[in-house]
């Protein structure tokens, strides 16, 4: 009974983290190891957010490693970027 419970757990979990909610996006960003962030579909339209895209799009097309839509850029630098868009 106890393995069905933590497996229930386990499973519920895993569907919250695949969870984006209505009018946002997940991206994964990073260097080497690549972290998932959820960010709102209006950053997308931003011009330095939309350099970003063409930088993914040079570099992996519409192969991304992750499954998801992946920025090649380093985290610190999405981070900036991001906390710049979400002042405005």
């Amino acid at each position: 009974m106890a393995i069905r419970q933590i497996l229930r757990r386990s499973f519920s979990n895993e569907r919250r983290l695949a969870e984006v909610p209505k009018g946002h996006v997940a991206v994964y960003v990073g260097d080497n190891e690549k972290r998932r962030f959820v960010i709102p579909v209006a950053y997308l339209n931003h011009p330095s957010f939309q350099e970003l895209l063409f930088q993914a799009e040079e570099e992996f097309g519409f192969n991304h490693p992750m499954g998801g839509l992946t920025i090649p850029c380093s985290e610190d630098l999405f981070v900036d970027l991001i906390s710049g868009l979400s002042t405005r």
